[in-house]
This record gives structure tokens, C-alpha cells and sequence, in this order.
């Protein structure tokens, strides 16, 4: 797509992508995202103009333009989400522009976002989370990645580890220490307790894995020796709650979310649930406060007498 961007705006698409990486430090998946919205708005531009422009004529998008933009991609599926998002980083792109060429965006800048509401993490209760960790051995034949399996689930349920952090493990975090230092979001790194029962569960792991664990290589193996994948932790998840009746929204990542809840019904402060999870700001955390909110009114209104 970028190859259909006339050269001075590819440019100055990738120096705004360094900026991002080397100064607010966004992740890898975090760039290709923005610069696939801020691509797709550029080249829209180029055809709605009629011809190649360069990163001065940012300052030429009118209102009108904004909106013809967002309007065609509505049209083509885009969720008001999703194009909030691209808003968000078409905006972020111009200002650097702005601030590089001494041009006025304020079309761009003054560009609405469409309202959406943001939806609350879908967490699975204590019980449910304790039947995922004793059904989900049963998925395998060989009794090694059914260990496996438990050790990894309760790492995100217990110590609110994504995915992709405790797949990133390494023979070099064996045995597991009672912190873990963990590199999250951003490249920014916490402190993470590790509980006794995610400590036993990864030691019966490796007490039975036939691949030896070295520090070069990935703590937790496929049924081959290779790094366990996103995709197979995804498919125990999907298999278990089918047989346990849950909801779709059962996943491994809700184990993570269940983490914070779990923590915040216990009595839990959110600044400490935030430095746990490794969120950058209060405001990602305080979701969990009103899921817990949730959950109390529905115990209030299914047990409270009625007249």
C-alpha cells in the first residue's frame, strides 16, 4: 500500500514511525497498526486530490476531506473503534508534520471521532477458572504438556502475565524465582510476584518435559521441541470450556483479566493491580473497578428481596 504513496510522504511516514519507536517507545505491533491507518488515509488523499502531493500540502485537508475519509471507510466495515483509532493516528502523524514543516492541520486536528463505548473485560469467576486448570491437562495424551498447559494458565491467572510474556519465557527464568522481571507493552518492564502454586505447577513442567531447559531456549516446548505458540495455549483454552460449558469469551486472555478482578474483589488497590498488569496509566485499569461494580449489582438485584 505504502508503494502507491508518492515518495516524500513514505518518508516522512517512516521518520514518524521511528519518532514512535524511539521516543514513546510504541511497540512493534502498535507501528505496523498505525502506519497501515495513517497509509490508508494518505492514500485516499492522494486519489481524492488527484495527484501526488508532499507532506506540506497536509496543511490543505479541509473538513470536508476528513469527513469524506472517514465516510468511506465506514462504508467499506471499518466499526466506529477501529476508526476512532485511525482518527487517532492520522491526527498524531499531522501534528508531527506540523511541528517539522510550519504548516496549520487544524482540519485534521478538529476532526471528530465517532463515539463508541468501551466494552468491559469479560473475566471468568474463581470456580470457573479452577475447573479450566483441572480439565485442561485432559487435552493430551502425553501427561508432559498437560503440565504444561496448567503452568501456563496459571501464570495468567496467576500473576496476570499475557500471553505473549509467558510464552516468552526462557530456560533462563528456571527454576522461577518468587519475582519475575517481565517486559510488557512499550518495552516497559515490571516486577512480577510469582505465587507458590505457578512456581510448583512450572517445576512439575519441567520435571517431566523430555526437551532439557537451557537458557537459550523457550521454557515452554511444543510436542516437538519448538516454542509453544499462541494458538496452541488458544485451542486448550477453547477445548476445556467447551467441555466446561463456558462462554466463548472464556480465553486465555480472560484468565489475565480475571487476574485483576479477582485481586480488586480481594481488596486490591488499583495503583498496585496497575503496576501488575503493567499498564501505562490508571485509566486502563479502572475498567476493572466497574466490572467489579457490575458484578455487584447483579448479586443485588438476583439475591436483594423484592416488594
Amino acid at each position: 500500500m505504502t508503494l502507491s504513496l508518492p515518495q516524500a510522504l513514505r518518508d516522512a511516514l517512516e521518520r514518524w514511525c521511528a519518532h514512535l519507536a524511539a521516543l514513546d517507545g510504541a511497540a512493534d505491533n502498535t507501528l505496523v497498526a498505525y502506519r497501515a491507518d495513517v497509509t490508508g488515509f494518505l492514500a485516499f488523499w492522494c486519489g481524492h486530490r488527484g495527484g501526488p502531493v508532499g507532506p506540506a500540502a497536509l496543511a490543505e485537508v479541509g473538513i470536508s476531506d476528513m469527513r469524506a475519509w472517514m465516510a468511506r471507510e465506514r462504508a467499506q466495515g471499518s466499526g466506529a473503534r477501529t476508526l476512532a483509532r485511525r482518527v487517532s493516528a492520522v491526527r498524531s502523524f499531522a501534528r508531527w508534520v506540523a511541528d517539522r514543516e510550519g504548516i496549520d492541520v487544524t482540519a485534521i486536528l478538529s476532526a471528530r471521532s465517532p463515539r463508541h463505548g468501551r466494552s468491559l473485560p469479560r473475566p471468568v469467576s474463581v470456580d470457573a477458572a479452577r475447573d479450566i486448570l483441572a480439565t485442561a491437562p485432559l487435552q493430551h495424551r502425553d501427561d508432559w504438556q498437560g503440565l504444561r498447559d496448567v503452568a501456563v494458565l496459571t501464570l495468567l491467572w496467576g500473576c496476570g502475565l499475557r500471553v505473549s510474556e509467558a510464552l516468552s519465557l526462557t530456560g533462563a527464568d528456571a527454576p522461577l524465582a518468587e519475582t519475575l522481571r517481565i517486559t510488557g507493552k512499550g518495552g516497559r518492564e515490571r516486577l512480577v510476584p510469582v505465587l507458590p502454586a505457578a512456581r510448583a505447577a512450572t517445576d512439575g513442567y519441567l520435571r517431566a518435559c523430555p526437551f532439557p531447559a537451557t537458557p537459550a531456549t523457550p521454557l515452554f516446548r511444543a510436542a516437538r521441541g519448538g516454542a509453544l505458540g499462541r494458538r496452541q495455549v488458544a485451542r486448550v483454552m477453547e477445548q476445556s470450556r467447551m467441555q466446561l460449558g463456558l462462554p466463548p469469551s472464556a480465553t486465555p486472555h480472560a484468565l489475565r483479566h480475571s487476574f485483576a478482578t479477582h485481586l480488586l474483589a480481594s481488596g486490591g488497590d488499583l495503583r498496585v493491580i496497575q503496576e501488575l498488569l503493567g499498564h501505562a496509566s490508571l485509566q486502563s485499569t479502572q475498567v476493572y473497578a466497574a466490572v467489579d461494580s457490575t458484578h455487584l449489582m447483579k448479586v443485588y438485584a438476583a439475591a436483594h428481596p423484592r416488594a
